[in-house]
């Protein structure tokens, strides 16, 4: 058992039956009254962030997790087969773990999983992935000072809107998080 003296961003709690992960805190002493922990925590199974007041010296259930590298393989059903980069050992990783990052993953792309024990809590996507763009209408000169945006269908099979100069088989950096064109990476 930990107190809030012992809040620190990415220390994982259990609360309401839950895991979080605290983003933020903030401790406050009024002039008159106890002091409290202002904090802001992130569920690691919905991705729902909420707000929440602890009492100053409240005892909260810290989580102990292990963070790993995997490499993703292959998909199988509706799990992902990823590979352990030390002991080579696989494991089926549930999709729903993953949220809106697995339309940008790879094969042999880099994942960091969490595990509380031998159960995955979570699994972490790369920020930024560079992927090719396999269909997308023609671009013409002159179409960059509009501002206007275009479907394009990524190598991975996700559709996102890019500027009208994007070609097929152009290089992009696209944003796991949003699902939004970063920019064209030069080759």
């Amino acid at each position: 058992m930990a107190d809030t003296s012992d809040f620190r961003n990415g220390l994982i709690i259990k609360f309401k039956n839950d895991l979080y992960s605290i983003v933020g805190f903030q401790h406050v002493k009024p002039g008159k009254g106890g002091a409290f922990v202002r904090s802001t925590l992130k569920s690691l199974t919905s991705g729902k962030v909420i707000d929440n007041t602890f009492r100053a010296g409240e005892k909260v259930d810290v989580i102990r997790v292990e963070r790993k590298k995997f490499q993703y393989l292959y998909r199988e059903g509706d799990s992902l087969v990823c590979m352990d980069n030390e002991t080579f050992e696989q494991l089926h990783v549930p999709i729903r773990l993953l949220g809106d990052g697995v339309s940008y993953l790879k094969e042999s792309e880099e994942v960091e999983i969490l595990f509380n024990g031998s159960e995955i809590i979570s699994v972490d996507t790369p920020i930024f992935a560079e992927l090719k763009v396999v269909e997308t209408e023609p671009g013409f000169k002159g179409n960059t000072a509009t501002g206007a945006l275009k479907p394009a269908k990524l190598e991975t099979g996700a559709t996102i809107n890019v500027p009208l100069f994007i070609d097929v088989d152009d290089l992009l950096k696209v944003d796991t998080r949003t699902g939004e064109y970063v920019e064209r990476i030069k080759s």
